[in-house]
């Protein structure tokens, strides 16, 4: 049985000089849940009571290779002999550039920042000054950081269809009330939702902000038609089209999502995937667009184009151009898909999957949520009581059902036979469980 002792002993000391004992709210489970690393490597982590995960959260996907990468971090081991910060400029941010515009088509322009939450106040910012409108559209479900602008939502948890429209909430305290105004949500997959906001409002939106696979919200993906309606929409209304890519560039394709779609956004974001783990994110886009950058917009940042993290993208970027590696990721991912398929269909359970193979949700019943509403009212008991259980199996995945599971290079035929074995172990443990809950209500 799994035991957490060490990890127990150190929150009590972590949480008299960090809140909630975590660097980040995301990074606490529980008073005895919470999970201290002791290292990674591969497709594996480590905890300090010595128990071993293979490992499907990958810190929300930046370990697109691997922990421990041996090429990207000799990559990394020579950016620190560059010296680190300089608050000036080095050839490698022509070279990483380059290489994101050659595999990102709408990747005209490029800057970079150190967080996905930067790049997309860096490109809200610039979506305001090109169209000379404030307000902007987010899709119900997604999300784009922690930055004011974007920590509003709908509750939808006692909706039902037919009832009027839930009011527009914080996420949280301490989010200026004066931002709501600003603020407009749609639907996922409901073009007309958001041509019917366009007319009324169009003289004050500037940008439709959204991720076509929902990365915070079990990957539940956008439709090739939708896609095709929003770009049309967003011209027409003269909208800028900012893709948050922060979970899916460089990992669902070469090109990202934008890729898959056959589309280009006016703006775009990439962060996790980019460095295989270096923090490092960029704000992409249009010329005309981007070249508000210093022509009225301020951007910057002492930590940016950092020289380590600037090197380990280069080589990140350079393997998964050059070589199969994505490729390899997806085929994984679509071995794993049919071997947890043929465990739960054995057992007559629903069950299917969103998302991309390398970023994939995995969701309890026969047709999967269309949209974030859709999930709210699912039932994804199942997932949480089995994510436990994986946990005492030696699989980690992210606790919250909202979350989808990441792949990485790393994972191998090893991973995969250990992990379909741990996960019929665990399904065996969780059905019970749920008998036992449904009786005594």
């Amino acid at each position: 049985m799994r035991k957490l002792t060490r990890s127990n002993e150190h929150f009590q000391k972590a949480c008299s000089k960090l809140p909630l004992g975590v660097a980040s709210n995301f990074r606490y489970w529980g008073d005895d849940k919470t999970i201290y690393v002791d290292h990674g490597k591969g497709g594996r982590i480590w905890d300090i009571d010595g128990n071993e995960y293979i490992d499907y959260r990958l810190g929300y996907g930046p370990t697109i290779l691997g922990y421990a990468d041996e090429r990207v971090d000799e990559a990394a081991r020579e950016g620190m002999g560059v010296g680190g910060v300089f608050a000036l400029s080095t050839e490698k941010e022509y070279e990483v550039a380059c290489r994101i515009s050659k595999m990102v088509p709408a990747a005209e322009l490029v800057r970079f920042s150190n967080s996905g939450t930067e790049a997309v106040m860096a490109a809200m910012r610039v979506a305001r000054a090109f169209t000379g409108k404030d307000s902007h559209v987010v899709m119900e479900g997604g999300y784009h950081g922690l930055s004011n602008l974007v920590m509003w939502g709908k509750e939808f948890d006692d909706w039902l269809p037919g009832d009027a429209e839930p009011s527009i909430e914080p996420y949280g305290d301490g989010v200026p009330a004066v931002t709501k105004q600003l603020f407009h949500l749609v639907p996922m997959n409901d073009a007309n939702a958001l041509e019917d906001l366009l007319k009324k409002k169009h003289n004050e939106i500037g940008a439709f902000l959204m991720e076509p696979i929902m990365g915070n919200c079990c990957g539940i993906t956008a439709d090739a038609q939708y896609m095709k309606d929003v770009r049309e929409i967003c011209d027409r209304y003269d909208v800028l089209l900012i893709i948050d890519e922060v979970k899916t560039g460089f990992r669902v394709a070469k090109g990202g999502v934008q890729e898959l779609y056959g589309i280009k956004a006016d703006l775009c974001t990439f962060a996790k995937a980019i460095g295989n783990g270096y923090p490092l994110s960029v704000l992409a886009g249009r010329e005309d667009v981007m070249r508000s950058i210093g022509d009225g917009v301020a951007h910057g940042g002492t930590f940016t184009a950092h020289s380590v993290s600037l090197a380990a993208a280069a080589k990140t970027l350079e393997i998964l151009d050059e070589t199969t590696a994505l490729a390899d990721i997806e085929q994984y991912g679509l071995k794993l898909q049919a071997g947890l398929s043929e465990i739960l269909g054995a057992r007559n359970i629903p069950h299917s999957f969103t998302g991309h193979p390398a970023l994939m949700g995995l969701f309890f019943a026969e047709t999967a949520p269309s949209n974030y509403r859709e999930w709210v009212h699912s039932d994804y008991n199942f997932y949480d009581t089995l994510a436990p259980a994986l946990h005492d199996q030696g699989i980690l995945i992210e606790p919250d059902s909202r979350e989808p599971w990441f792949l990485c290079e790393s994972h191998n035929v090893g991973c995969l036979g250990e992990t379909l074995d741990k996960f019929e172990r665990a399904v065996d443990i969780t059905l019970p469980k749920l008998e036992t809950t449904h009786e005594n209500l």
